[in-house]
């Protein structure tokens, strides 16, 4: 190169004059500098910070009294203590209004959705009355309707239901369902507390696309039951068992609950097409099911004498939730089973809690801190479970009618609890008579929105393999079981993330004319290749799990340009450039793979050159001493300033 400046320049020390600058060319050649030196313990602590604390949680600690130090904690843990001191009357009066039209819609749900989970209806309401008091001090956010949801009621359903009869054994399977509830508590509350919170994110879009899709036809079919006053039904939830029950039962429908149902059912969608297309009018689809349950339960009582066809709930008691603490199993018999219930269950209801919280934070421009909210949620279902209560989380449905009923903080949850809690207490008998076709047409209704069709379109048009994995886990789900459709999605997920680690994705560049600019040369039609090189680009780490691809594939990459070259009569290859730039890390197995793929190309009479490593790679090519191996014009920053410095030193030296 005609130079004897060192190609690596310490940060340390002062800036080395470079080899450009020693000689007149047209691209200044910079150095390529090491990162600035520190401890193995100053990197680790830097590394755990970035994993476990990207937030930097006790930034807002630093240069405060203690006394504010005091509040500041309190404030962490009790996000209640945040806005309480600036709560006034006017706030409370929104937050009244917006919680009474909450408990409206979360009574009814609270029913259907225990009977979805098959537990007592009352237990619906139970679970509608402590957590989301428990969640109004812990949580924060401002909008988050609290109570049972569906999904998370399909699936505890579904999973006790397969080794637990909750007929026949009904005492042993509320049990389950609470022990359950403990460990999805336990669970959620852990991630919180240990930061794991990217542990969810193995959920993709994707697979909750997919999943929420089936499990809505799931448990829209499981309505029929209730819509057809059907007696004798399956209880297993694959579509073919469902819709063989729907058949064979037929002798069992009822046309008195048909007529009904439907025509309620009608109802309701109406209401809630109508607050879609004018949210403004979000009042009718908040009130309708509350309405539906008042007039259908009338209805029935009325008729109650001349029609014994139309099943109803029955006796409800009454008081407040009962301790439940005893009632938690924790024997070897079915230990296994409450676990795993409980940890799927726990990662989909904060999976749902957590994206409903940031969805309508996002909208209300404040920030909702996710550790916080798993462990809200997680410290909210481990106390439900000692009061008979079953998982709980957010719900998108009654949230979106918090918000849009004025909700402004935590309070309405509170208001809503309270209704329920009136309810308990005194209201009880007169859900005696409420017809199971009501709860059935409220369940359809709330479902249906799961669907999104238009989601599972878009991931059709973006990426077919993101739209494969939904499809895996809707199908998954209707035709295999809850938890296996959500186990094969979750399966293909992380298929997809070893075939991107393990094959990661290399480019062949090309130069941009009159420019500095190399770029892809399948995506830019006007880069063209440089002669007597081959430039290639690494999207990815290396590292041991697919050092030896990259290694196989470069070499290939060299065989097809030699032969592209001969085929045209081009210029012989003299050099392999390695951009690095997205080469984020490096382990000792790549690192010994470029090792040997700079031997390997050598025997070939080539040049291997890196291009721009970030600092931790450079850092560990500097220590295994490879920088060395590769020489002086083994190095650069860019790519044009090695095109340009080698393309000068080979001409310097009479080489074509």
């Amino acid at each position: 190169m005609g130079h004897g400046t060192n190609r690596i320049e310490d940060m340390s020390s002062p800036n080395n004059e470079t080899a450009a600058n020693a000689r007149e060319t047209v691209v200044e050649i910079h150095s390529v500098c090491l990162p600035p030196k520190k401890t193995t313990f100053q990197k680790l602590k830097k590394r755990f910070g970035d994993v476990f604390f990207p937030d930097d949680p006790l930034e807002r600690f630093r240069n405060q009294t203690w006394r504010n130090k005091v509040i500041l904690g309190l404030q962490s843990l009790f996000p209640i203590f945040t806005w309480g001191s600036q709560y006034d009357l006017k706030l409370f009066r929104s937050d009244v209004i917006s919680g009474l039209t909450i408990a409206s819609l979360a009574i009814p749900q609270g029913i259907s959705y225990a009977k979805l989970a098959n537990l007592p209806p009352i237990v619906g309401l139970y679970s509608s009355f402590v957590p989301p008091l428990i969640y109004s001090v812990l949580g924060s956010s401002k909008h988050l309707a609290v109570g049972p949801v569906s999904i998370a009621s399909l699936v505890m359903g579904s999973m006790l239901s397969e080794s637990v009869s909750p007929t026949q054994d009904s005492i042993l399977y509320l049990k389950l369902a609470f022990t359950s509830t403990f460990f999805a508590g336990l669970f959620q509350a852990s991630l919180g507390l240990l930061r794991l919170g990217f542990v969810i994110d193995f959920l993709s879009k994707a697979t909750l696309v997919g999943f929420t899709a089936g499990a809505a036809v799931i448990v829209s079919l499981q309505q029929l039951k209730g819509l057809l006053g059907i007696v004798h039904f399956t209880g297993k939830m694959q579509f073919v068992p469902v819709m063989s029950s729907v058949i064979n039962t037929r002798s069992e429908w009822s046309w008195e609950t048909i007529v009904m149902g439907l025509g309620f059912l009608i109802i309701l969608l109406t209401t809630r097409h109508i607050s879609m297309r004018k949210p403004k009018l979000f009042w009718i689809s908040a009130a309708s099911p509350l309405a539906s349950v008042v007039i259908s339960t009338l209805l029935v009582y009325l008729i109650r004498d001349k029609t014994h066809a139309i099943s109803f709930i029955g006796h409800l008691p009454k008081g407040l939730n009962p301790p439940s603490v005893n009632m938690l199993y924790f024997s070897a018999a079915h230990l296994a089973l409450a676990i795993k219930t409980g940890i799927i269950t726990g990662i989909l209801s904060l999976t749902e809690g957590i994206a409903v919280g940031r969805t309508f934070a996002s909208l209300k421009n404040y920030q909702v801190n996710g550790n916080k909210e798993m462990m809200a949620i997680g410290f909210m279902n481990m106390a439900g479970s000692c009061t008979s209560c079953y998982v709980t989380t957010g719900s998108f449905s009654r949230s979106a009618v918090n918000v849009n009923a004025g909700a402004k903080t935590a309070v309405s949850n509170i208001v809503m609890a309270s209704a329920v809690l009136v309810t308990l207490l005194f209201l009880m008998p007169l859900f005696y008579y409420t017809p199971n076709l009501i709860l059935a047409a409220i369940i359809l209704t709330a479902v249906i929105g799961l669907i999104d069709y238009q989601a599972a379109y878009k991931l059709w048009k973006v990426d077919k393999f993101d739209f494969f994995t939904c499809m895996c886990s809707f199908f998954g789900v209707l035709f295999v079981s809850v938890p296996l459709g959500l186990a094969i999605a979750v399966g293909v997920s992380v298929i997809k993330i070893l075939l991107h680690v393990t094959r990661p994705n290399t480019l062949e560049f090309g130069n941009i004319p009159g420019t500095q600019i190399y770029q892809s040369l399948k995506r830019y039609r006007e880069a063209s290749r440089v002669p007597g090189f081959l430039i290639l680009a690494v999207e990815s780490p290396l590292y041991f799990a697919n050092c030896t691809y990259l290694q196989e594939r470069i070499l290939r990459w060299t065989r097809e340009e030699e032969n592209r070259i001969k085929e045209n009569n081009d210029r012989n290859l003299k050099c392999i450039i390695l951009d690095m730039t997205a080469v984020s890390s490096i382990d000792t197995s790549g690192i010994e793979a470029v090792f040997e793929l700079r031997r390997r190309l050598e025997k070939q009479s080539l040049q291997l050159v890196l291009v721009n490593p970030v600092g931790s790679v450079m850092e560990k090519l500097h220590k295994s001493k490879i920088i060395e191996s590769l020489g002086l014009s083994g190095l650069y920053l860019t790519v044009g300033e090695a095109v340009s410095d080698l393309s000068s030193t080979w001409k310097a030296h009479g080489q074509p």
